[in-house]
């Protein structure tokens, strides 16, 4: 049997690949088997931030069920639609694969309702509109996610990856485009899953069925999950090829913007999730202030990467909770316990 070195298989990847793909530098790494992108992936698998999406949340917030997506399951499913379309349109799989395991390593415990907490509170206490860039900066899940990679993880040294997919990661959100056009196909594929698995979700909590999803959605990308994932990918590789650039076609784009907007009214803000994302709030809003005002109880290990900021390793510490964690560490603060 014969073994390829890591150039031999680029010099055959180089065969198929589109000329718009990330290709990168020979000699970059002393590794025999793994190419740049090949070892981000790899670093970013074996990370405790990446170990830790298996408990933080998506949208049902502490869901007793199996069933249900947490922030790993989602990942996961972000990288094989990301995978399929990067492999059709003859980009590297290598580079979207590791964008996408790493795109929501900076994510909070309780899905966007922790990052809305300690937006809200970094906003409070330094006196900022929550809406300014300044706090925008200070944390948004994507900015966090890069920060976990270059400075937190590691014991503070991070991981070293490629501009590349520090790039991908930190633009998988946002108006701003990635560089790559590997990048661009994660920040597409999110959407993709979220959307669908979303439903999925909500259907299995008894929130929606599958006949009130509007019908002109149904029309276009069909009358089931697998039926509308397919109708996505397809779309948007055949788009792609088409344009030069990520896209799905404008129709189809504008249905499953439709379903965002559906889910927005029928699940993200409906009375059963809300309940429960105000408890989040509280939670987070109150983990905040205590580790505000006892900041010595914060891990050495964040207050050394904060550079002397206490709110800076506040949101390092709290971002990086899974749900049942920042509970646990809920109920310890706050809730009595007897003496003996």
């Amino acid at each position: 049997m014969k073994v390829l070195t890591k150039e031999q298989y680029s010099e055959n990847l180089d065969q198929v690949l589109s000329p718009e793909a990330a290709h990168w530098a020979p000699g970059l790494t002393k590794d025999a088997l793994r190419n740049p992108y090949q070892k981000d992936r790899d670093k970013i698998l074996h990370s405790k931030s990446f170990r830790r999406l298996s408990h933080k949340t998506q949208v049902f917030l502490a869901a007793e069920g199996d069933h249900f997506r947490t922030r790993l399951t989602h990942t996961l499913e972000v990288s094989q639609i990301a995978r399929t379309i990067a492999r059709a349109l003859g980009l590297s799989e290598d580079l979207t694969e590791a964008i996408a395991l790493g795109h929501d390593l900076g994510h909070t415990p309780f899905g966007h309702t922790g990052e809305e907490a300690l937006r809200h509170c970094v906003a409070a206490t330094l006196r900022l509109d929550p809406g300014s860039e300044q706090v925008k900066e200070l944390y948004r899940h994507n900015v966090q996610s890069v920060r976990v990679v270059e400075v937190i993880e590691n014991g503070g040294k991070g991981l070293s990856l490629s501009e590349e997919t520090k790039n991908g990661i930190l633009r998988h959100t946002g108006s701003v485009k990635a560089v790559t056009m590997e990048g661009r196909i994660v920040a597409t594929a999110d959407r993709i899953a979220y959307v669908n698995h979303d439903i999925d979700d909500a259907i299995r909590a008894g929130l929606l069925s599958e006949h009130i999803l509007p019908e002109s959605t149904k029309q276009i990308l069909g009358t089931s999950h697998a039926q509308r994932i397919e109708t996505l990918v397809t779309d948007m590789v055949k788009t792609s090829a088409q344009t030069g650039d990520i896209s799905l076609s404008q129709p189809v784009a504008d249905a499953m913007m439709e379903l965002r907007s559906f889910l927005f009214d029928y699940v993200y803000k409906s009375p059963e999730v809300e309940r429960e994302v105000q408890k989040a709030l509280r939670l987070m809003k109150g983990l905040y202030g205590y580790y505000l005002e006892h900041v010595d109880d914060i891990p050495a290990e964040y207050r050394a990467v904060s550079g002397g900021n206490d709110v800076r390793a506040i949101v390092d510490y709290l971002s990086g909770m899974t749900d049942r964690y920042a509970i646990a560490c809920f109920e310890d603060v706050f809730t009595p316990r007897p003496f003996a």
